[in-house]
């Protein structure tokens, strides 16, 4: 079949993007100071409604709680999780060569303009004009849509919830739900803009209107690119985890489909998918395994109805080898099943991953973001988005210890900055406090300070207090040692 332009995004010159900056598609190159966006996120008009859904779903997922025969998979996929990192290079060579035997082509991409160069030339090296998308973190990261489009190439997004982000020119606020930050109203309000009409904001038609426009394009496109959730060294198999179906179409209908995943991804073993994916469909959605489980084993064969012509797999590193043999070698443990930012008050109060200001937001982002190889010096501030309350390590179904990975990350950021005046003013408060006398003088000086001084004029503070102090609420100061002075006078009256 001829292609042709999309028939999905056919309307969108209509749709007038309602989003702040830092929730843009395309991250800005250089971000505004961390808090203040997040002062920022928490007076969109969707962060509280958000944050309610959020709560709601934590609260049904029972965090920290594992059913037992949940717990014994979770000890079982810890131990396969670890058991590639020490040997990553072995089994991506073994994968590699499985792939291969399989009728699979294999690139190693350094970084994301390495993975972008390839898919890139995969597509002018066959023409293609159209490609359809199933749900990608690994394609978010190279900001490969972008990148195509760019070069003429339409890139159309089918899984329902990066179709709407898409549209909305946002990037994914979960790794899971990518418009769990949107309402039924905000998507019939967007879907109405494309069509040039309104439409209904019931479940059931949104999902048909989605579908209906999206059909066309899976058969009208040269090329189909997905994401990797595991891939078996011992098989070649690329096993790709979903819900909607998307994916099956996105890797059988296409001449070519190209899969992208990060290194990480390589399991030992075939047999492993037997424990990992009802792990992963557990802690994802609570679900004892998802609708549809696509296991791609290379390109159509003699004989076969469907599949591509050509199968590609690119494997992303983007820095994450340089974690091996480090402390933080655990997060590439991680299966992207997104139960930490679900389970992080603080994520869900900023109303999801947007103001992280990264791919990857909440506990695992803040972790794994300062990592990756484009942006270090600029997520470098990401661990100090979080409470250290431990509800993620508790929520994680592989048991990876993401605060204390925040804190040494928090620690080595410190360093890097050696002797900054925030950094000073934090010791000479630390030495204040050590005594009675200190912190009894420090309360008084702050009661006296609110009563002298305007409220405004303390929130901003002079030189580098500036920043600090934008982007923080602070309490009244003339109640300082409120609290303490009626809890002491509560424990006199009940003495």
């Amino acid at each position: 079949m001829t292609e042709q332009h999309s028939s999905a995004l056919a309307g969108r010159e209509r749709i007038r993007p309602d989003r702040p900056e830092w929730a843009a598609g395309d991250i800005p190159p250089h971000r505004r100071p961390l808090p203040l966006i997040t002062r920022d996120a928490l007076t969109v008009p969707t962060a509280r409604p958000t944050h309610d859904r959020l709560a709601a779903l934590n609260e049904q997922r029972h965090i920290g709680t594992w059913p037992p025969e949940v717990a014994e998979l979770r000890e079982r996929g810890t131990a396969i999780r670890r058991e590639t990192l020490p040997n990553l290079e072995k089994y991506l060579r073994q994968l590699t060569g499985s792939v291969e035997r399989n009728g699979g082509v294999v690139h190693r991409a350094a970084t994301p303009a390495d993975a972008r160069a390839v898919i890139e030339r995969i597509a002018r090296e066959n023409g293609v004009r159209l490609a359809v998308k199933s749900k990608s973190m690994a394609t978010e990261e190279i900001h490969l849509n972008s990148h195509l489009t760019a070069r003429g190439i339409e890139v159309v997004e089918t899984d329902l919830g990066e179709y709407i982000v898409q549209l909305a020119d946002e990037r994914p606020s979960h790794i899971v739900g990518p418009a769990l930050h949107k309402s039924r109203q905000d998507v019939a309000d967007l879907f109405g803009q494309l069509a040039g009409d309104a439409v209904s904001g019931e479940p059931d038609e949104l999902a048909a209107f989605a579908r209906t426009r999206l059909r066309a394009d899976f058969k009208a496109a040269g090329m189909g690119v997905s994401g990797v959730n595991f891939a078996a060294a011992d098989t070649g198999t690329l096993a790709i985890v979903t819900n909607e179906g998307n994916t099956d179409m996105v890797t059988s209908q296409p001449r070519i489909h190209v899969a992208v995943m990060t290194v990480e991804k390589v399991i030992p073993r075939f047999a492993d998918l037997g424990v990992l994916v009802p792990l992963l469909c557990d802690a994802a959605t609570k679900q004892r395994v998802s609708v549809y489980q696509t296991l791609v084993n290379g390109p159509r064969r003699e004989g076969e109805t469907d599949g591509p012509e050509q199968l590609h797999l690119v494997i992303l590193d983007n820095g994450r080898t340089k974690a091996l043999g480090t402390p933080q070698e655990e997060v590439l443990a991680c299966i992207r099943c997104g139960n930490c930012q679900i389970a992080c008050p603080v994520y869900r109060t900023v109303g999801g991953g947007h103001p992280y200001s990264a791919v990857y937001g909440g506990p695992i982002g803040a972790v794994l973001s300062p990592l990756l190889g484009e942006r270090p010096n600029q997520d470098a501030d990401l661990p100090f988005l979080s409470s250290l309350c431990g509800a993620c390590y508790d929520a994680c179904p592989v048991k990876i210890p993401i605060p204390d990975l925040l804190v040494n990350l928090r620690a080595e950021h410190a360093r890097e900055r050696g002797g900054s005046a925030a950094r000073a003013g934090w010791r000479a408060w630390s030495l204040a406090w050590r005594t009675e006398t200190g912190f009894r003088a420090t309360l008084a000086a702050a009661r006296l300070a609110g009563r002298l001084l305007p409220e405004r004029l303390l929130t901003r503070l002079p030189g580098p207090g500036r920043g600090w102090a934008g982007g923080r609420a602070l309490p009244p100061l003339r109640e300082a040692g409120a609290f303490r002075r009626w809890f002491h006078g509560r424990d006199r009256r009940q003495g």
